[in-house]
């Protein structure tokens, strides 16, 4: 017999982890399984590995020193290290003392969220959202999610106002909410908030005396005209620092998933001693540390090594939207992160039972693992995240089976089913 604790847990495992194993148990490969799966379901930038190689080969192997403990909220050089890199894209002074390493941005995200919420005590999530937000933010702070749905007639951009109506109608139900969180760049849109958003965001989140998490882990991954800017930059937000929380990591600007190295900034006191707390219970190696901190070590390095993976993912992004765009099948243009938002609701009909339908053809016909707009709380049904930052003959074959499943859909130009 398990808790209960343990049992909702289990039951709060994303559908894209799900999907993400099986897709990877049996990979396409041209020559030895052409029926394998391509999985363009999972963010991971499998871009930049030959950029990395030689730098993480010229980096002094393990020691003896890096196999005893170190802090378990960072070491202080590794905290130097992330401070002066975020402090680049944030626009402002980072100390290192206010940032906690921690097992990847999922174990950010569950620290401050614990920080925060007791249980049963709400967080407001702009929709659609990055799915694993269930159970990184609620899994095991017993949080609940909020979402604030935005419009399909606006791109699903990021709208303060439905922020707002949200928690003004999650206050009047009598909802204790605690926070506002989201993705920036957004997941999965992948919108570039404008300065003017996030000055609008912000005005919302002081109005109604919440903190507002904002996870920054594509800060370094955008490809379009308009440049990132952090929401804790002073230009956007001069007032509310001290309730501003800062996620980040290695996973997605670096190309390291399996690290598991994430990032917390925070400069509220009290939020700080809970969070080092908390990085008890899930702290990054040592080793591990000591390789990252050696690879920011070289500034001039990576400089360059990030605006080749802004260039190549733009080309990644090119690439994938032109072979929709061959296709005829729509998607909102996005400006950063690593997939593109597709529209397929015209072969899905205005029903989510369409959606899963269409989501379970492509994966178990098709054998392409993109993920359905329900796992990411969409607030219409009939939109796919596809992520292309992969080999480009894989994404082009996934299109290619994507088109060519989506031939035999039945649908009519009005969306709805036939």
């Amino acid at each position: 017999m398990v808790s209960r604790q343990s049992t909702r847990l289990t039951s709060a495992t994303p559908a894209i982890a799900d999907a993400h194993f099986r897709a990877e148990a049996q990979p396409y490969d041209r020559q030895r399984r052409p029926d394998g799966y391509l999985n363009l379901g999972t963010a991971e930038n499998r871009l930049l590995w030959d950029t990395l190689h030689d730098r993480v080969a010229r980096l002094t192997p393990m020691t003896e020193q890096t196999t005893r403990y170190a802090p378990l909220h960072g070491t202080p050089e590794l905290r130097e290290w992330i401070a002066a890199l975020l402090s680049t894209s944030c626009q402002t002074l980072l100390h290192p003392d206010e940032l906690v390493v921690i097992s990847g941005a999922t174990g950010a995200l569950d620290a401050i969220a614990t920080a925060l919420c007791d249980p049963g005590e709400a967080i407001v999530v702009p929709a659609p959202y990055y799915g694993a937000f269930d159970t990184d933010l609620a899994g095991r702070s017993g949080a609940r999610i909020i979402p604030a749905p935005l419009r399909a007639d606006n791109g699903f951009r990021l709208d303060a106002a439905a922020v707002d109506r949200a928690l003004t109608e999650a206050r009047a139900q009598g909802e204790a909410v605690r926070a506002v969180a989201l993705s920036s760049p957004s997941n999965p849109v992948g919108e570039v908030h404008t300065p003017e958003t996030l000055t609008a965001l912000l005005r919302v989140v002081r109005a109604h005396d919440v903190d507002l998490i904002t996870d920054e882990i594509y800060a370094h991954a955008t490809f379009g005209d308009r440049p990132f800017t952090s929401l804790v930059d002073p230009a956007v937000n001069p007032d509310w620092a001290d309730r501003t929380h800062l996620v980040w990591g290695f996973a997605k600007d670096f190309g390291l998933p399996g690290l598991k190295a994430g990032v917390l900034h925070t400069r509220h006191p009290d939020v700080l001693t809970a969070a080092r707390a908390l990085a008890y219970f899930a702290p990054v190696s040592t080793a591990t540390q000591d390789l990252l901190a050696q690879l920011l070590a070289d500034p001039a390095w990576v400089t360059a090594f990030l605006a080749e993976g802004r260039r190549r993912l733009a080309a990644s992004y090119a690439h994938a939207t032109a072979l929709l765009d061959t296709h005829a099948i729509p998607y909102a243009p996005a400006e950063g992160g690593f997939s593109v938002w597709l529209d397929l609701s015209r072969w899905t009909g205005p029903a989510w039972q369409g959606e899963e339908r269409l989501w379970r053809g492509l994966f178990e016909s098709a054998r392409v693992s993109i993920l359905p707009g329900s796992a990411f709380h969409s607030p219409h049904p009939g939109w796919f995240r596809m992520c292309h930052t992969m080999d480009a003959e894989l994404v082009t074959e996934a299109v290619r089976r994507t088109a060519a499943h989506l031939a035999h859909a039945p649908a009519d130009e009005s969306g709805a089913p036939v």
